[in-house]
């Protein structure tokens, strides 16, 4: 039995593609929907889903963890409402799914393909982008205290053939809503840190980070290569700490 787990806010430009591309194996959709106010719901209604209904959590991890909590599939699937496993990957999931699960490793990597601007990205630190999405039921969990942390496993992690497919940011307005929501969070956490605005941390997160970032990224990993879309992700990957840092000032003066 395979279980296909998401989490989900107002996610009615992307549902239809992803579950489309899973639904010819999965024995089990669960969503969990955070406060959807779209017709985000009724779309994973139409696909037989179970839907668990909670708050908006600023960590979407916590809401699919509570997914992950009760799939009943001896091998689960976690995506993102922008993702799409493609034929090969597909062919890899059910392969794996009629083998002997006591001789596999434990969680595969799965590569990615993001789609930036207009274009799929290459290089920049951005493919093949593996993440840990395909697991044995019960041997792999998200600790939550992240929105960009990878599983915990317990046991072997192989690698998947194949790839997910990232819709991630069709345009630069998708991307900037997620830039501003990231970059808030990340304030979020470095306030809980106390971590002070001095002259030091300013230049650390006002220059230092931003150059660095964007340099490792833009020549490094190549990211000029990808052309313009791959020098807009590298600048704004190193503006990602600026923009944080201020937000953290921000903060901390409201508080």
């Amino acid at each position: 039995m395979i279980s296909v787990v998401l989490a989900v806010h107002n996610e009615v430009k992307n549902l239809k593609r992803c579950l489309d591309s899973v639904k010819d194996f999965a024995d089990e959709i669960i969503v969990v929907d955070g406060e959807s106010t779209d017709e985000t719901v009724k779309i994973a209604k139409s696909f037989k889903a179970k839907i668990i209904s909670t708050t908006n959590k600023t960590n979407f991890h916590i809401n699919k963890q509570l997914g992950l909590n009760v799939a009943k599939g001896e091998l689960v699937l976690q995506l993102d409402a922008d993702e799409v496993v493609d034929g090969e990957l597909k062919k890899f999931i059910l392969k794996t799914a009629k083998s002997d699960l006591n001789g596999q490793p434990k969680a595969w990597w799965l590569k990615r393909k993001n789609l930036f601007l207009g274009k799929w990205l290459k290089k920049g630190g951005q493919y093949p982008d593996p993440v840990i999405r395909l697991f044995v039921n019960g041997f792999a969990k998200l600790p939550a205290r992240d929105v960009h942390e990878q599983m915990q496993v317990e046991g072997e992690i192989g690698r998947a053939e194949g790839h997910l497919l990232h819709y991630s940011n069709p345009t630069f307005t998708d991307y900037l809503e997620k830039f501003n929501r990231y970059t808030s969070f990340k304030a979020q956490q470095l306030k809980e840190l106390n971590y002070s605005i001095n002259l030091i941390n300013s230049i650390n997160y006002l220059l230092i980070k931003p150059f660095a970032t964007w340099f490792s990224l833009y020549f490094r990993h190549k990211g000029f290569m990808d052309g313009f879309p791959g020098f807009v992700f590298a600048l704004f990957s190193g503006l990602h700490h600026l923009v944080a840092y201020l937000k953290l000032w921000e903060l901390k003066r409201k508080s």
